[in-house]
């Protein structure tokens, strides 16, 4: 009897975890090259500061720099949920036994969601007044967590989890529900101001990171 090829293909884990950390090794990347130097100009002149011969004041530099704040905070926003997602991806991988076509397809999908958030970032600091672009953003982050949630109760039912893995299973459902919960809201207080909705959506993902040594935070 031949084997059907979707039944042999997709199965290395370990060829799915090298193309997950260089994609997101590269999206992470690509966020900082959105960060550019200011360029200075002399107050009436369209000659560039360097050009002049000296800076006039320290000060010129200081206000540069200030207007440069709104794309370091989205930067340090975008940074912060690579590592989130892909130390998610990295938790799930680790307790599967072994993949099939349909998973390995549902983290390329995934890592779609990955890559286009050099994107996402680069439209929401261009345009960080704007509710679409704060919309378009967290649609981003809901694409990854849906992907995420739907490969884990994928793997849960095709029986590729590894043994004792079962009792952990709502933690982690639990966990993708409650944060994609808290970036919701997040994106809905953009109604009121764009800047308050990227404030929460940054103490979201601080909580992520330091909940495992904060005792009250645990619970997420």
């Amino acid at each position: 009897m031949s084997t059907s090829y979707n039944r042999i293909a997709g199965q290395s884990l370990e060829r799915l975890a090298a193309l997950s950390d260089g994609i997101f090794a590269i999206a992470m990347t690509l966020l900082v090259l959105d960060l550019r130097i200011p360029v200075l100009e002399i107050a009436h002149s369209q000659q560039p500061i360097w050009e002049s011969g000296a800076l006039q004041s320290e000060q010129i530099l200081v206000d540069a720099l200030l207007k440069l704040s709104p794309r370091l905070l989205v930067y340090f926003m975008s940074f912060m949920t690579l590592g989130i997602f892909w130390l998610g991806q990295q938790t799930q991988l680790n307790h599967f036994a072994c993949s099939d076509r349909n998973l390995a397809w549902n983290h390329l999908a995934f890592l779609l969601m990955v890559s286009v958030m050099p994107f996402s970032t680069g439209l929401l600091a261009d345009f960080i007044t704007y509710r679409l672009a704060l919309v378009i953003y967290w649609l981003n982050l809901l694409l990854l967590g849906m992907m995420l949630l739907r490969s884990w109760r994928y793997a849960h039912r095709a029986g590729l989890m590894k043994e004792g893995v079962a009792e952990i299973q709502s933690a982690i459902e639990r966990r993708i529900v409650i944060y994609q919960a808290l970036y919701a809201f997040g994106a809905l207080l953009c109604v009121i101001n764009t800047y308050l909705s990227i404030a929460f959506i940054v103490l979201v993902q601080l909580n992520a990171a330091l909940a495992p040594r904060i005792r009250l935070l645990n619970r997420f």
